[in-house]
């Protein structure tokens, strides 16, 4: 076989390889964030009832369950004394006190979801998205917000959930996570009654990412 024969060959071989991996499952790992009252809930709702395949994490939490709220499916509700024994098993990806209540992301569904080649999407508050970062730089991490700081205010308010002064502290803590959202990838406006463009956003940014030339698999 001549040199310029076997240039052909590896060439084709070069390109196989390179087509097969544009082919292969290219799961990404989302984290969706932002400061309470933001819609983090209702987005990655519309998200599952667009039929997106992917696998949604539940977060494990000990704060009290409210009204509507369905258990293994918004939260994983579990005691103190549960959630410390998760820990010490080192069961959870992260962990945080938001509000003096323990909240984390459980590690075993993640992976087995990344393994099979599924997209897996999470929901965490802005601290739990540092962590994330840290163990996974790969992460595509989405920060939605608000129109204006005051719409987000009275997003809170509306939501008559907590007495004035959990509310206050709550307003106190999304001031200081909106000046976080330089830490994120990409940051998405979540206008009130507009939902359906949020969802649009979120799913282009997730088709673009398994999209890059540097994609590089999740390990967590």
């Amino acid at each position: 076989m001549s040199d310029s024969d076997q240039s052909i060959v590896d060439d084709g071989n070069i390109a196989r390889t390179w087509y097969a991996d544009l082919c292969s499952p290219r799961p990404v790992l989302v984290v969706i964030s932002g400061p309470s009252g933001v819609g983090k809930d209702a987005t990655i709702q519309l998200v599952k009832e667009r039929g997106y395949p992917c696998y949604f994490v539940v977060t494990a939490t000990t704060r009290p369950q409210r009204p509507g709220e369905v258990d293994g499916v918004d939260y994983h509700f579990v005691t103190e004394a549960e959630f410390t024994q998760m820990i010490a098993a080192a069961e959870l990806i992260e962990h945080a006190i938001v509000y003096d209540q323990y909240k984390g992301i459980p590690k075993a569904g993640v992976r087995a979801a990344l393994a099979s080649g599924r997209d897996v999407v999470m929901r965490v508050d802005v601290q739990g998205a540092a962590t994330v970062r840290q163990l996974a730089p790969q992460a595509v991490t989405i920060f939605l917000t608000a129109e204006t700081e005051e719409a987000l205010i009275e997003r809170l308010r509306r939501r008559h959930t907590e007495d004035e002064a959990q509310l206050q502290r709550r307003i106190a803590t999304a001031r200081a996570e909106l000046e976080r959202a330089c830490e994120f990838k990409y940051r998405v406006m979540n206008c009130e009654c507009n939902l359906d463009q949020t969802v649009d956003q979120v799913i282009a940014i997730i088709q673009a990412e398994k999209c890059r030339i540097d994609w590089q698999p999740v390990t967590i």
